[in-house]
């Protein structure tokens, strides 16, 4: 089957709709969007078949046959399963969420500790390993 793209007098003569979903990445640019696509299956006068890719109203060319990054006009295009893009996007906004600026942070005291800190003194860690005098 072959698309044709172009072509509007055609669409209501649809023999089947599909509605199918992708997504895209330009490995150029890095950018990411997605698509909805109509796809009409027509039979011509001669009774060949042929699909029709309608997104947005308008007949446009397949994008699995040459996909164009609609950024920088770029052809390597990684083409996903729908909801690829979105689920990366709201994965970064909650990454990119805005923290509150903290106040002055204040360490909560230990009982038994705040008046003076204790200096230790090699005796006093070799105190528990010497030996008593009998």
């Amino acid at each position: 089957m072959s698309d044709i793209a172009g072509q509007t007098g055609l669409r209501g003569t649809a023999s089947a709709v599909v509605h199918e979903s992708y997504s895209f990445a330009c490995m150029r640019c890095g950018q990411g969007w997605e698509q909805s696509y109509e796809i009409e299956h027509h039979t011509n006068a001669e009774g060949e078949e042929f699909v029709l890719y309608v997104a947005d109203g308008r007949v446009v060319p397949s994008p699995l046959s040459r996909p164009t990054c609609q950024n920088c006009d770029g052809h390597v295009v990684r083409i996903m399963r729908a909801g690829q893009v979105s689920s990366v996007r709201g994965a970064a906004a909650r990454q990119h969420h805005r923290v509150p600026a903290a106040g002055p942070v204040e360490v909560p005291r230990v009982p038994g500790q705040g008046e003076k800190p204790h200096h230790w003194h090699l005796s006093d860690l070799l105190h528990p390993f010497q030996r008593r005098a009998s």
